[in-house]
């Protein structure tokens, strides 16, 4: 089995390895049982809070579950940290240009700022692969049963990856997770359908992110430091790292930017990762409080309003005069184009501009979202839910006018705005569980990046290039909504750089990389796939 943090018999250049921090005694337990008790009370804090605001109180054992489910979406993103956030300062540490303790730190506040930059389109990018029945009944025992299910798969998988050193990418386990869950609901459902399972055009979308970044990544370095060598003459940028010293200022300084543009990437996609999930807890457990955004302000309603009406004319103008019955009618006309994802008849249209007007109707006899009674929040979400997912099925291009594509884009976005949010406290809670497993992880990271990956060790422009084209990467990711692994990204441009500079490539440790992307996929599936099964029959 591969090991990362095993040593390699090849000849390279003499220096120390990078040493962990030792503390004694009762240190470590106050650096991290005092995040951990802070981190729990200032969640805990926050949905009370929030809960009373809108008017629904909890009670105690659902809140105590409601705990146990963002104990385990929060234990992810901590186990998360031990396979990718660590990457983000493994070139620092290797080449000496900051202490360990003082790169964790730095990173975690980037990590930490990139968290709350981010877009949320990542985290509603998974969601988008979750079968689209049990997102609807999110808050049933069927969809309970689907977050502890594909949340405890991709611990299990990335703890037992990592204790065997195998370098795995969280990404991968979830997505693997994800779909196994899916695969077991359609399997278990009476009716097979296309909602029962998972998005697979939304599955090949983020698998290709996925294979292909890794690539772009090994290229882009490459190119990067072949660019570098023809237009920076500094023979210093081309040394590896000997003894403790670190390197020159400026090298230094180049450096310390990659790290912080890998850590805000970083933080900005991979924290992502567990944050919709977490939303899809908070909505099964308080839907009144979370199922819609309610902190939209009251002077965007009229612009929203007049979205909702541009898109009902819309689908009314393809509906050629076709009318429903009434709204169950409606939903069940849009439940079934959902589930053959085909929608091209009248009175799918129809059924379309009958949802929105409902929609809009619910939203004008309330002011706004904030004062939509408790009662009435699941089912404007599934509404809503159910609009968006139609319109992004439809596509509209060919046979409609620009003022409908226009029309039919508005309306997207206001149900987005409606729909897919997060809160700031969620994005402080993941930032601080992705921080503390990078303190716990880093330094088996940033020995397999110094010194697995090629056949020489890691030299300062190959590190500041890796850096440089990481962090770009993921960030575009980030911006287009595609979760992306930070490892294989990093990864990938060490192998590119290492390749650019004819060192030659640790072959033990590329199989080990190719070994857990085709492992990962797999085992994830069964283990969710199984747990979901249990899980069903238990709740």
């Amino acid at each position: 089995m591969f090991d990362a943090s095993a040593e390699h018999t090849t000849s390279r250049a003499v220096g120390p390895s990078p040493k962990p921090v030792k503390s004694r005694g009762w240190v470590p337990a106050v650096l991290f049982g005092a995040p951990i008790l802070m981190g729990l009370f200032y969640v805990g804090f926050n949905v009370h809070r929030d809960a009373l605001a809108a008017g629904e109180p909890i009670a105690a054992g659902a809140f105590l579950f409601l705990g146990l489910a963002l104990l385990i979406a929060f234990g992810f993103e901590f186990v998360n940290g031990f396979h990718d956030t660590a990457n983000a300062v493994a070139t620092v540490i290797y080449t000496h240009s900051m202490k360990p303790l003082t790169a964790v730190v730095w990173s975690g506040l980037f990590n930490f700022l990139g968290v709350m930059a981010s877009t949320g389109a990542v985290a509603y990018g998974l969601v988008m692969l979750l079968p689209v029945e049990l997102i609807l009944a999110v808050g049933t025992a069927a969809g309970y049963a689907m977050i502890f299910a594909l949340l405890i798969s991709a611990i299990i998988w990335n703890l037992g990856t990592w204790a065997l050193g195998i370098p795995n990418s969280s990404s991968h386990a979830l997505i693997g997770s994800i779909m196994g869950v899916g695969i077991a609901n359609q399997l278990m459902s009476s009716v097979v359908n296309a909602t029962s399972g998972i998005d697979w055009s939304q599955a090949a979308k983020i698998g290709q992110a996925l294979v292909f970044s890794p690539l772009l990544g090994f290229v882009a370095a490459g190119l990067l430091l072949l660019a570098m060598k023809g237009l920076v003459r500094n023979p210093k940028l081309y040394e590896a790292p000997a003894g403790a010293a670190p390197p020159p200022l400026l090298i230094r300084a180049t450096l310390i930017a990659a790290c912080t543009g890998v850590s805000f990437a970083h933080g900005g996609n991979d924290g992502q990762k567990g944050m919709g999930l977490i939303m899809i807890i908070l909505i099964g457990v308080a839907p009144a409080t979370y199922a819609l955004n309610r902190t939209l302000p009251d002077s965007r309603q009229a612009a929203y309003a007049a979205t909702l009406d541009a898109g009902q004319a819309a689908f009314a103008a393809h509906a050629r005069g076709v009318t429903v019955a009434d709204a169950d009618a409606a939903r069940a006309t849009v439940n079934a184009a959902v589930r053959a994802r085909r929608i091209d008849t009248p009175q799918q249209f129809a059924s379309l501009a009958a949802m929105t007007g409902g929609i809009k109707a619910d939203l004008r006899e309330h002011g706004s979202l904030g004062r939509v009674p408790a009662a009435g929040m699941p089912r404007l979400r599934n509404d809503m839910y159910l609009v968006d997912t139609a319109l992004g099925i439809l596509k509209p291009a060919k046979g409609y006018s620009a003022a409908e594509i226009k029309a039919l884009g508005g309306l997207q976005g206001t149900l987005n705005d409606m729909t897919r949010y997060i809160p700031d406290w969620v994005k402080v809670a993941t930032a601080l569980a992705l921080g503390l497993g990078t303190m716990v992880g880093w330094r088996r990271i940033v020995v397999t990046v110094g010194e697995k990956i090629g056949n020489s060790r890691m030299t300062y422009d190959q590190g500041a290039a890796a850096g440089i084209v990481s962090a770009v990467t993921i960030f575009a990711a980030e911006r287009l909504g595609l979760p992306v692994s930070t490892t294989h990204i990093l990864s990938g441009s060490i192998a590119g750089t290492m390749t650019a500079n004819r060192a030659g490539l640790q072959w033990g440790t590329i199989r080990g990389i190719a070994l857990a992307w085709v492992l990962t996929l797999p085992a994830t599936v069964v283990i969710s796939g199984t747990l979901y099964f249990v899980f069903r029959h238990l709740f």
